[in-house]
């Protein structure tokens, strides 16, 4: 028999004790917001250094991926 509060093969369970709660998950929330915009700035510099030719060509192709997935969408909710 398996124990109902033992975590299952592969399932991930917050640690019970002080330092577990609401304010340690407010904190990581804080941190990957602030680590998400410092990478986004990176990729923002790396992008308006690219020549013409590259940046128009990751446009084109931004937009290809973007109509398809308009376009699966629709599909899926037949508008």
């Amino acid at each position: 028999m398996s124990d109902a509060t033992r975590p299952q093969n592969g399932e991930l369970h917050p640690p019970d004790g002080p330092n577990s709660g609401p304010s340690t998950d407010a904190g990581r929330t804080v941190l990957v917001g602030v680590l998400g915009g410092i990478i986004s700035a990176a990729g923002y510099l790396v992008y308006q250094r690219l020549p013409d030719e590259q940046r128009d060509r990751l446009h084109r192709q931004v937009r290809g991926i973007l109509e398809s997935r308009i376009n699966e969408l629709r599909q899926n909710f037949n508008i």
